[in-house]
This record gives structure tokens, C-alpha cells and sequence, in this order.
């Protein structure tokens, strides 16, 4: 158990099973893509550890870029998405992959994947550490995604509580 601020967390996902997921999504990106011009626009903060853990379990030539939206305050969403860092580079023509820490209501993918798509890129396919299927109120398809999870509160391995956490290389769960 951990305590960050003024809450409770139990080890939820260790760094090995996170380790082996990875590089399963890595592989299975790596078959999907093979021989397609490849784009990893990563979701800023959370999904920077997945991230660099994911490039290095492919085997593409490929481009990363990073956009920074947020849509939480503590342990709730707001609903409402605050871009602060917009896309840098042209994916137009390109297969893009977005890379997200977690996806539970869908807004933020669902946000992210209509203004991608506008650009024009040859496929727009979102890739997700953590998917909260009970949460998830969004019609885009999660087509990758590490572990299913209940609608619980986490933090690790890139998420946070309050910008604290992130630095864990263990996924741990909010205890009440």
C-alpha cells in the first residue's frame, strides 16, 4: 500500500505484467503496420511512460509527436476537454496511432480522433494502456488496448492523483 496526498492505494498491476502487455501490444502493432508510414501521437501527461515502453517494443520505422489535453481535477473527470498543446507535425496520408494511458468516459479520445481525422491521415486507430469499458460513453472503436479494468480510480506508470504518481512503474488502485 502507498499513500499520495491524502488518499490509499493498493498495488492494482505490477511492473512485469505492465512489461509483458506491452510488449504484446508492441508486436501485435509492429504485424499491423508493417511496410505503412507510422505515427505515434501520444497523449501527454499520463501516456508518456506507456509510450516510450510501447516505441521500444516495436519493430517500425515510425514518427512520435505529442498533444497535451486534460479533462480531470483530482480523481474526476470534468467533461470537458482543455487543449494545451496542439499536434506538431503533418500526418496527412500517414496511418496514425494514438496513444493513450487510459480511456474511460471516451471523451478525450473521442475529441482527439475527430480533430486527427480532419488531417487527413490514412487511418486514425487508438491505442490504450488501461480501457474502462463500464466508463466508457464514447462510439470510437478501442481497437488496442493492455487491460480491461473496473471503474476505479488509479495511479502509476504515467497517471496521477493531483500530478503525483506518475514516477510509479506499478499501476496501484485508489482504497477507500
Amino acid at each position: 500500500m502507498i499513500r499520495i496526498d491524502d488518499k490509499h492505494f493498493e498495488t492494482f498491476i505490477t511492473h512485469d505484467e505492465i512489461l509483458k502487455e506491452v510488449n504484446a501490444l508492441g508486436a501485435t502493432l509492429t504485424q499491423d503496420y508493417s511496410g505503412k508510414e507510422v505515427v505515434f501521437v501520444v497523449v501527454l501527461n499520463g501516456a508518456f511512460m506507456f509510450a516510450s515502453d510501447l516505441m521500444k517494443s516495436t519493430d517500425l520505422p515510425c514518427d512520435i509527436t505529442f498533444v497535451k489535453v486534460s479533462s480531470y481535477e483530482g480523481m474526476e473527470t470534468t467533461n470537458k476537454i482543455t487543449e494545451s498543446i496542439g499536434l506538431s507535425m503533418d500526418i496527412s496520408g500517414k496511418h496514425v496511432v494514438l496513444i493513450e494511458d487510459i480511456v474511460d468516459t471516451g471523451n478525450t479520445v473521442g475529441y482527439l480522433k475527430d480533430l486527427l481525422e480532419k488531417l487527413d491521415p490514412a487511418s486514425v486507430e487508438i491505442c490504450s494502456l488501461l480501457f474502462k469499458p463500464e466508463a466508457y460513453k464514447g462510439s470510437s472503436e478501442i481497437k488496442y488496448v493492455g487491460f480491461s479494468i473496473p471503474d476505479a480510480f488509479v495511479v502509476g506508470y504515467g497517471l496521477d492523483y493531483n500530478g503525483k504518481g506518475r514516477n510509479l512503474n506499478t499501476i496501484y488502485q485508489f482504497k477507500n
